[in-house]
Parts: structure tokens; C-alpha cells; sequence
């Protein structure tokens, strides 16, 4: 019977109802916190943008954030919103002080949503404003105003203090991991040289800006100075490591654009134009880019963004009567690149001798990559390696947030998640036996190495980290020596070649039950030893307890349960003062001694806390 559509089935939502039915149009995916683009980190960025936007204007030189499991407070010293529109501020939409350019001329939050999202997505919820020793504070939540106070006399400096707790009916077992919450804190010192950001007690402050970033990221890697340029509206640092892949990071008004825009876009065309035309010889553009890691900053008047997560920009010009982003940062790298490499020739001579061996390898490896390509065609029609999803791009053209492959060991454990798994967004890739050691090896043996040039074909990354399919790359293997070593090898493959993979947060480690412990009523399936100590005393009596020791021994139907929407992944993450090149030294370098020591101190160590 089809339904009567009439006056009854329109709906008008309130705003917060609104964005709690919709809320990846405001805040992006949901996400448990376990990737550095989930919801809760935009909550907390909503926030700081409008304490760093107080901070470009002029006001407030600190801001503070604790995070307390998942309780957040941002507290900063600016003027403090002014206290009679602090209600709406909070709780009517497209209401702010950004409209008027005069007062914020290039901010970031621009459409007077976001602490409106945060507020409808949080359990509770509190706002409060200082201005010369008044202060008002409302409190809400999920939206909805639940009390408010007026304070008169207050011995408190200006500013405005926010508390939130994200909703746990939006957001399901979620956890902040801190390593993500520093890289956005420090992230946001480099692009405002001289504020100090103070997270849980540890202070973060940056006197030289996007140098200060590169430095932070590269450690002993580059190879020369970092070329450090600064101009109006714009800042840029390049440098080039011995790493293979492109490494940017990319800002709009201090906005993190992880995906780039029309500034990127700019400045990876014009970098090679103005290369090419200082050294006068026509360089292949991946040879002039071959491990560069640069930082690029603009501001725009009225930024648009391509999401309000506004993670890459749209706009095409600088301001409504300013040159396109295109002239702007074209006009600037081509003159103050082509003076830098002119006045420092230390490191010309040392970048035009990064470019040609760049050159010579990657000639060196063109008939290798075109067997290899043919090779992987074949081996791709006929084998059972790749076990493909459905969908890999959203509507728009975008890589779907929720495509992602397993990559396994050996037939059983493949067979277990191809059975269980989602055939629209999830693939399965088997490796046949343990992979290479590639540590101190050139890419060449991405190509002469079956399985690797396999894998490679599979990701789509051989020409650039654009194509990658999927979104998520999990590594499953088996929780004993031989998986722990497999995925150790893996890793190592991606950092050695692709890390990208890893910097931009792509890489996880899927995390599967050691037990299973049940009694005929109820199953606990647990991941540690002290998981299956609460499960026994739970279940009380002597319930039946079954160790896994392999991927392959779980059942397709229970499979079901550890990678749905339950699934516990592990990201796989690089501190970003830890250099590649040292790190893989000692983890798969031929260091023993000094490894064999390290091993053993950790295991002391383990043993002690387990004590």
C-alpha cells in the first residue's frame, strides 16, 4: 500500500534536530576517533577556529584545551563574545561577527555553523563569555538551552571558555588519541607565529612559522636548508629528504586543507615552471617533485571551501578585487624562488643533483615498470589475489570515506573475510607467504617483486596518492610471531615507498579477539588478557574459553562481528619528529645488537607493568 503523502508528512526540523539527523553534512564522517578527519576532532577544530580568528584579529595570545577522556575544554583570552548575543551565538544558525569583514577580514569560520554543530552534538554543552569582569555562561544539551548565569565583579581576564562532550549516541565508542590532537595544536602555532597553545598542561609555540613545520617533520632527512619564504598574504617552505613521494601541507586563513585546493594546485605547477626555467632544461615535473616536502600558506577574503569541514578550497580568487589564488602564489614562488636559488648556489647545485638522480632512477626503472604493468594486468584477470569492492568513488568523484582493503596472509584468514565482509566497500588482497624485507632496497623492487607490484596495482598509487582506492589500507594478520613480523614488513614496505600512506592516516592495523569465552546464554569475545578476566567473571561458573591463534580460525559468521560496524582498528601513526630514515635504520637495518638490547629493556618493562 503506498503511503498517503500529504500536510502530515512535510516536517520542519529545528536546527539541532537537523544536524543530529545530518550531521555529516556539518562535521563530515562520524568516525570513533581512531582517524585524524573523524567528527570529533572537527568538533574540537570548530572551536579553536573561532579562539584563533579572536588571536588574528589581534587578541589573545594563548589558548588553552584540556581533554579529559570526553570532556574537551577550550578556554582563550580574546575579547569574549559580546554577552547579549551569547545565547545565539551558540544556538541559532548562520548567526556570528564573520559576516562583517571589517571585524574578521580573513577568518576561517565563515558561515556561523560550526559551534553550532558542536553544540547539537554534544551531551552537554557550555558556553561562557568575559568581558571587563562580567561574564555570562549558558548552558545546553544536545541543543537545547538547559540554564544560564550572569556574573558580575569577576577577577578573570577576558576571553571566551567552551566545554563540550561529544553525544556517545553519535558518536559510538570513541575515543581522542593525543598524538592527533598535538599534531592540530601544533599545526596551529606554525600558522600563527607568536600564540601559545597549551594542551593538557604541554605548551606549543612557534617563533618561525612554516619553517618551524618542516623542521618539526623532517628531523635529519633533508638535504638542504630549508628555502623559507614570506610575503604578504603568503608563506611557503620547501625543502627535498631522501624519501620517496610528494609531502605537502597545505593552509587557508590557518585552516588545515588536507586535500588541497586551487592553492596546491598552484603552487605544484608554478614550483615546476620556475625550476625548470632557473636551471633552463625541461625536468619531467615528478623528477622536480621526487621527495619534496613543502608548506604552503594563504589568506583569502571569504574562503570558499569545498565542505564545511573545509578541508580543501574551492575559491579561484584571493578576494573580491584581488588577483586569482592561481596569480598570487605564482607570482610570488616564481620571484622569490628564482632570488633564493640565485643568491643561495650551495643549495641549487644540491637540488639540481636531487632532480637528476630522480631522473636517472626513474629511467632506470621504465622497462622494469612496463613488464611489471603487464605482469600485474595478467596476474589481476587470472588470479585470486584481489578480491575487489563495488564502490570506490562517491558521486562527486571522491574516494568513498568508507572504501577499504584487507590485506591478509595466506588463503584461510582471505577466505574468513571474504566471506564476512561488506562486498560494496571492502576488498581483500592475500599475500602469498611472509613479503620482502625492503628496507635499503630502490624501488625498483616495487616492480620486480611479484606480490609488491601486486599490492601496488591493487592501491592505485604507482603514479600518485590521488588514485589511491581506498581509503583505508588494514593490515590483518594473525596475533602471533609470524603476523606481528608480517605486519612489521608491511609497514616497512609503505614507509620505505609510500609514506604518505601513513602520514596522511590511511594505514591501520585491524584488531581482531584472542578469546572467545561463553556459556549457552552469552558470548564475550575479548581482545587482551584482562578483557577475558572480566568476561569469566561475568559469565560466572566455568564457561567454555577458546584462544585464536590464526585469522582462519574464525568462523565467516563471527568474522561478522569484528569488521561491521563494531570494527576496533589500530591507526598506524609516525610521531612527527621521528625520521623514516632512522627509524627503519633501526628497526630493519642490520643494528642487532643495539635492537637486541632495546627488545629486551621493553620486555622488562612489560613484564614489570603486568607485575
Amino acid at each position: 500500500m503506498t503511503p498517503n503523502y500529504d500536510e502530515g508528512t512535510i516536517k520542519t526540523l529545528d536546527w539541532q534536530e537537523h544536524i543530529q539527523k545530518r550531521p555529516g553534512m556539518y562535521i563530515g564522517k562520524l568516525g570513533d576517533g581512531s582517524a585524524p578527519d573523524d567528527g570529533i576532532y572537527v568538533l574540537l577544530k570548530e572551536v579553536m577556529d573561532n579562539s584563533i580568528d579572536e588571536f588574528m584579529m589581534g587578541f589573545g595570545k594563548k589558548i588553552t584545551i584540556n581533554i579529559d577522556q570526553e570532556k574537551v575544554v577550550v578556554r582563550d583570552y580574546g575579547r569574549g563574545i559580546p554577552l547579549g548575543k551569547l545565547v545565539d551565538v551558540a544556538s541559532k544558525m548562520n548567526t556570528g561577527a564573520k559576516y562583517d569583514s571589517k571585524v574578521f577580514k580573513k577568518s576561517v569560520g565563515l558561515n556561523g555553523v560550526g559551534i553550532k554543530a558542536v553544540n547539537a552534538l554534544s551531551s552537554n554543552f557550555t558556553i561562557k563569555a568575559v568581558r571587563e569582569g562580567v561574564a555570562k555562561e549558558v548552558f545546553f544539551s544536545q541543543g537545547i538551552k538547559t540554564d544560564e548565569k550572569d556574573y558580575k565583579g569577576l577577577d578573570e581576564p577576558n576571553g571566551t571558555q567552551v566545554v563540550f562532550e561529544p553525544d556517545q549516541t553519535v558518536f559510538k565508542k570513541f575515543r581522542f588519541i593525543s598524538d592527533y590532537v598535538v599534531n592540530m595544536m601544533k599545526n596551529y602555532t606554525f600558522l600563527n607565529a607568536g600564540l601559545t597553545v597549551e594542551f593538557n598542561g604541554e605548551k606549543f609555540y612557534s617563533r618561525n612559522g612554516l619553517r618551524d613545520l618542516l623542521e618539526e617533520n623532517m628531523n635529519h632527512d633533508l638535504i638542504y636548508p630549508i628555502i623559507h619564504l614570506k610575503g604578504e598574504d603568503i608563506e611557503v617552505a620547501i625543502t627535498h629528504g631522501n624519501q620517496y613521494g610528494e609531502d605537502y601541507y597545505s593552509f587557508v586563513n590557518g585552516q588545515h586543507t588536507t586535500q588541497g585546493g586551487t592553492h596546491l594546485q598552484a603552487f605544484r605547477e608554478v614550483l615546476v615552471k620556475t625550476i625548470r626555467e632557473f636551471y633552463k632544461k625541461d625536468f619531467d615535473p615528478s623528477d622536480i617533485r621526487a621527495s619534496i616536502v613543502a608548506a604552503i600558506s594563504i589568506k583569502v577574503e571569504e574562503p570558499v571551501f569545498e565542505s564545511q569541514t573545509k578541508t580543501k578550497l574551492g575559491s579561484k580568487d584571493i578576494g573580491p578585487n584581488g588577483p586569482s589564488v592561481r596569480a598570487h602564489v605564482g607570482n610570488f614562488l616564481q620571484k622569490e624562488l628564482d632570488n633564493y636559488l640565485h643568491k643561495n648556489q650551495e643549495t641549487a647545485e644540491i637540488l639540481l643533483k636531487r632532480i637528476v638522480e630522480s631522473e636517472r632512477e626513474r629511467k632506470a626503472i621504465s622497462g622494469i615498470k612496463k613488464l611489471a604493468k603487464q605482469r600485474a594486468k595478467k596476474a589481476n584477470l587470472h588470479n585470486k589475489k584481489l578480491r575487489d569492492c563495488r564502490v570506490h568513488f562517491n558521486d562527486k568523484n571522491e574516494r568513498n570515506e568508507e572504501s577499504s582493503i584487507f590485506i591478509t596472509e595466506g588463503d584461510s584468514a582471505s577466505g574468513s573475510i571474504t566471506k564476512s565482509r561488506d562486498v560494496n566497500t571492502q576488498a581483500v588482497f592475500s599475500l602469498r607467504g611472509k613479503p620482502l624485507n625492503t628496507y635499503g632496497l630502490t624501488k625498483k623492487v616495487v616492480y620486480e617483486n611479484e606480490e609488491f607490484n601486486l599490492l601496488q596495482a591493487a592501491l592505485n598509487i604507482e603514479e600518485s596518492m590521488e588514485d589511491l582506492r581506498y581509503n583505508k589500507v588494514i593490515i590483518a594478520t594473525d596475533a602471533d610471531v609470524d603476523g606481528m613480523h608480517i605486519r612489521l614488513l608491511l609497514i616497512t614496505f609503505f614507509l620505505q615507498f609510500f609514506p604518505e600512506l601513513i602520514r596522511k592516516g590511511h594505514v591501520h592495523i585491524l584488531q581482531t579477539p584472542l578469546f572467545r569465552v561463553r556459556n549457552k546464554q552469552k558470548t564475550y569475545y575479548c581482545y587482551s588478557e584482562e578483557e577475558k578476566e572480566k568476561a569469566i567473571k561475568k559469565l560466572k561458573g566455568k564457561p567454555e574459553i577458546t584462544r585464536f591463534k590464526g585469522l582462519g580460525e574464525i568462523s565467516p559468521d563471527e568474522f561478522k562481528n569484528f569488521i561491521g560496524k563494531d570494527i576496533r582498528l589500530d591507526p598506524v601513526m609516525m610521531k612527527k619528529h621521528e625520521s623514516v630514515a632512522q627509524m627503519l635504520e633501526f628497526y630493519m637495518g642490520k643494528n642487532t645488537p643495539d635492537r637486541q638490547e632495546f627488545i629486551i629493556d621493553n620486555l622488562y618493562v612489560e613484564k614489570d607493568e603486568v607485575a
